[in-house]
């Protein structure tokens, strides 16, 4: 009997995956302005002190002040034991479940279940037609909104499949389409990933002595014909993804049979063999038809159905023969296109890919690797980690006790195509809460978490921009004008130009003056009333009166009142704003000329606005007043934005501002994660500007973010705790990066160890 294997990603999910949180307001204003002026500090941090928070020395239960997501305990006819299964969300609040073995009787299946996420109810789904045999280790990709694209597997024989079928979602009917080219070897526990109407196949393992396959090929979905295989990367229980026109491939199990924490990427971008369709000539398959006659024996039982000791009768009606494999060639060519590689050895914020159930998806050009609770490791020592692939650089989002309920092992994860939400399926731990199924064994699939992504600032897909490095002019090249980005473009080109250049604006705001905060006796005095579209306009401030006001901003009038609910209620109440055609708005320059830009385009960073000669949102400062301004008047997908810049771009020179501004907006989980970056960073950050100008109340405030037990370490001590003669667990799980050992990547690799507090960010990267 195959073990079974940890699952390195949604099984079969196919598709891809960045989200956030909510706000609020106090008086923040001023600071924002203040910061939009600072210079970068140029004070280096000490390297020979550390300040060590969160000591477990006093027993302190951990403040859950963020999101924590919920465990719903499902219903109906849960699966049991199901291991190397597909599951699948495909929309309408619905998870699909497609095939796996039972790992106490070995029983292999062909069931479709399907999981209700408004009832938490399992059902067995009837379905027909070319019923597919038995199998494990599969994928499911969804394809179109409605169809299961199911490819390869092992059957009950261990017999590698390379066929493809297809689930249509509404009719519950299947389909195995006729296929031409070469068709790859069969394989189990591989990665598929669609991409342009392409089902891209990677790695998988294969043969008598399961050997790792290092191919990559694709079925072109419009003529169902298969390319030819090119050499690529050697992995089994890998995750794929496609962005910025590349294949991405990330940790799984390598030839020698190690848990790595590789990234591979390989460029499609401009290569006739991934942008043109296979040009290969047509397999005749008329000989391979199925019928009842067929010589040829069937993977599947064709006799009565067996029901298994799970109470499922296997839908074994049709015989299932499957095409043949054509076996790579010795000597496959490589891939075309550039590939590249990227190791990840040791740092603070890289995820050890040798200790607990990992689980990798993708948002919109970000991989999240949720390190999930294992038999080696409890929910304190997971988290939920993302590498952005852009930068190659890791952040932790949240610990693993802000993430996991104690209590549960998680066996599969799957995600929405919209990239914002993703769902753990798994079974408790504690014998006393494991329901036992009919045969007496735990449910792998009792129990779901589902974790809202928005809540860390992910914002879900967004088609990548064209990367500037595949772009190759060429003088021989005629230009051609480009079409039009859509609308918010287009208006962007007419933000604040006066009416007399034949813009159409028609109406003024005013803000606060560029260097109405420089000085620190005003710094924290401002106070904005919370607006709640009642009455009063929302210039309505505790300023001084003689506060200087901006350069006008021209505006078009109807745009304000389409895009900003605050804006169409004060003028179908016919404020003072609508008589004078002006309105001020006492916030920053920047940060109000940044908020009515996003306005016009529905993005908060500069690209075609009118003004050619400054940036609109230029520094984290501005965005971190947006984020307020996003709670103020109520705009979610603003503070969506907002917060995901900000975690992703979080920095020294900002880590303060932005801990401020998510505290004025009652931006918990950002707050939390800006503190804790000021604390592991706090050498720099008190020698920072932003940090110097802080209001008195917040320096106390952010000066308590350190544990109660907390202290600075230095000198001889801490270098004993870089060499290792002191054991860091005494100074807490979160004592930094001093003397943290990491574990090896490999059988045959061993990592250095950390040294001091001084991380760059590139550290823990080994380029190829």
């Amino acid at each position: 009997m195959a073990q079974p294997s940890t699952p390195a990603g949604a099984p079969g999910s196919g598709a891809s995956i960045f989200g956030g949180s909510a706000q609020a307001h106090a008086s923040q204003s001023s600071f924002t302005s203040m910061a939009s002026t600072l210079t970068p500090a140029s004070a280096a941090s000490s390297n020979n002190t550390y300040i060590m928070p969160n000591s477990p020395l006093k027993n302190r239960a951990p403040t859950m002040d963020g999101y924590r997501p919920k465990v719903t305990r499902t219903l109906g006819q849960r699966p049991a034991c199901l291991v190397n299964a597909s599951v699948t969300y495909c929309g309408n609040n619905q998870i699909y479940a497609f095939g796996g073995f039972d790992q106490y009787t070995d029983e292999v299946y062909n069931h479709v279940l399907r999981l209700d996420l408004v009832s938490y109810q399992w059902n067995l789904v009837d379905n027909y037609g070319d019923i597919p045999g038995v199998r494990m280790g599969h994928t499911a990709t969804l394809y179109k909104g409605d169809k299961l694209l199911v490819f390869g597997g092992e059957n009950e024989h261990r017999t590698y499949l390379s066929d493809l079928i297809i689930f249509d979602l509404k009719t519950a009917h299947w389909t195995q389409p006729q296929v031409s080219g070469p068709v790859p070897k069969g394989r189990a526990r591989h990665a598929a990933v669609l991409h342009e109407d392409k089902l891209f196949i990677v790695g998988g393992i294969t043969g008598h002595d399961n050997y790792v396959l290092d191919d990559i090929c694709y079925l072109d979905l419009k003529t169902y014909t298969w390319s030819r295989a090119w050499r690529f990367v050697g992995r089994f229980d890998h995750s794929a993804y496609i962005w910025g026109d590349r294949v991405w491939v990330f940790g799984g199990l390598s030839e020698d049979m190690d848990k790595v924490s590789d990234l591979w990427w390989l460029d499609l971008k401009g290569s006739p063999a991934f942008e043109s369709p296979p040009q290969i000539g047509s397999l005749d398959r008329s000989s391979l038809s199925r019928n009842a006659n067929s010589p040829r024996p069937s993977y599947a039982s064709a006799q009565s159905p067996v029901v298994g000791t799970s109470g499922y009768a296997a839908n074994s009606r049709t015989a299932q023969v499957n095409p043949p494999s054509f076996h790579l060639k010795k000597y496959a060519p490589p891939a075309p296109g550039a590939i590249s590689s990227l190791k990840f050895v040791s740092a603070p914020n890289v995820p050890s890919q040798m200790q607990g159930i990992h689980f990798h998806v993708y948002s919109s050009g970000t991989l999240l690797d949720f390190v999930t609770p294992a038999a080696t490791i409890t929910s304190k020592e997971c988290s939920l980690s993302a590498l952005d692939l852009g930068s190659l650089r890791w952040q932790k989002l949240a610990e693993g006790r802000e993430i996991f309920k104690p209590g549960y092992r998680w066996h599969y994860c799957t995600m929405n195509e919209e990239g914002t939400k993703a769902w753990l399926l798994g079974c408790p731990t504690d014998p006393a809460a494991i329901d036992l199924g009919a045969n007496g064994m735990e449910e792998y699939l009792s129990d779901i978490m589902e974790i809202d992504l928005r809540r860390y600032g992910f914002l879900g897909y967004t088609p990548p921009e064209p990367r500037a490095d595949l772009v190759r002019p060429s003088s021989r090249t005629r230009h051609v004008e480009q079409p039009s980005k859509g609308l918010g473009a287009d208006l962007a080109k007419l933000f604040n130009q006066p009416p007399e250049t034949g813009s159409g604006t028609d109406f003024v705001v005013t803000a606060l003056s560029r260097d109405y905060y420089d000085d620190d006796e005003i710094l924290g005095s401002a106070l904005v009333n919370t607006i709640d579209g009642s009455s009063s306009s929302s210039s309505e401030t505790w300023l001084a009166p003689d506060a200087p006001t901006s350069p006008p901003i021209h505006v078009h009038r109807l745009i304000l009142q389409a895009r900003w609910p605050h804006f169409a209620r004060l003028w179908a109440s016919q404020m003072a704003e609508f008589h004078t055609k002006k309105m001020h708005i006492p916030e920053p320059y920047s940060v109000v000329k940044a908020f009515l830009y996003y306005l016009y385009t529905d993005r908060i960073d500069p690209g075609g606005a009118g003004d050619e000669d400054e940036n609109i949102t230029a520094d984290l400062s501005d965005v971190a007043g947006l984020l307020v301004m996003s709670n103020i008047y109520n705009i979610p997908h603003l503070r969506l934005l907002c917060v995901n810049r900000l975690s992703k771009e979080l920095d020294v020179d900002h880590a303060c501002i932005t801990w401020y501004c998510a505290g004025l907006a009652n931006e918990e989980w950002l707050r939390k994660r800006a503190a804790n970056f000021c604390m592991t960073h706090w050498g720099r950050i008190v020698r920072s500007v932003g940090f110097q100008r802080l209001p008195r109340n917040a320096l106390v405030e952010l000066s308590q973010e350190v544990d109660m037990e907390g202290r600075v370490v230095g000198g001889d001590e801490l270098d004993m705790i870089a060499a290792g003669s002191i054991d860091s667990r005494i100074f807490g799980d979160n004592g930094g990066s001093g003397g943290r050992r990491k574990e090896s990547v490999s059988s045959n690799q061993t990592q250095g160890m950390l040294e001091g507090s001084e991380i760059d960010e590139d550290d823990g990267m080994e380029m190829t």
